[in-house]
């Protein structure tokens, strides 16, 4: 449980990064749009547009790893640790292949912390004679991952102001 806080904590460090970037990236989309300079306005429009697909696969991310604490949680106070756990390592599996790119380091320690999941899953099988029906803890973690990217979306609409309107239209008559 403490890897996963520290992935959180390194993702949490990478929002605010992200953030920052954002504001600054807007800032210069405003200035350049009050300037009537329509080509500068739509080059920091697109990376602007670069960075929130990054915000928002770090935010589902983030998120993925929060249902992991509650269902890790959910396992100490439970105890039924198979068919709990079963979703939660195909979440960790799924964000440490959407964070690789973004933050090496933090995808390493996912798969330390996938690892762990998985012999904790087959120790618990072998001692309790269960088994694993992999179909639908896979079906139970896309559900999960579909559920952090619909709070993800909605968070980054909340976070993020949208780009201004005079850059999408520029951007639209450049392209025609």
């Amino acid at each position: 449980m403490r890897q996963v806080q520290v992935v959180m904590a390194r993702l949490d460090n990478s929002m605010a990064k992200i953030r920052d970037r954002d504001a600054s990236l807007f800032s210069k989309i405003v200035v350049a749009v009050q300037k009537h300079e329509t080509q500068r306005a739509s080059m920091f429009a697109n990376e602007l547009a670069e960075v929130r697909k990054m915000g928002k696969m770090v935010t589902q991310s983030r998120l993925a790893l929060e249902q992991i604490v509650l269902r890790l949680n959910t396992i100490t106070e439970m105890g039924d640790i198979v068919t709990t756990l079963a979703p939660a390592t195909s979440i960790v599996r799924s964000v440490k292949q959407d964070i690789m790119g973004v933050m090496p380091d933090a995808a390493g320690e996912m798969g330390e912390v996938s690892s762990l999941l998985s012999g904790i899953l087959v120790d618990a099988g072998s001692i309790g004679g269960y088994t694993m029906n992999f179909e639908t803890a896979n079906e139970e973690a896309e559900r999960a991952l579909s559920e952090a990217a619909a709070v993800a979306e909605s968070r980054m609409r909340e976070k993020f102001p949208d780009i201004p309107q005079a850059v999408t239209e520029a951007e639209s008559f450049e392209a025609a």
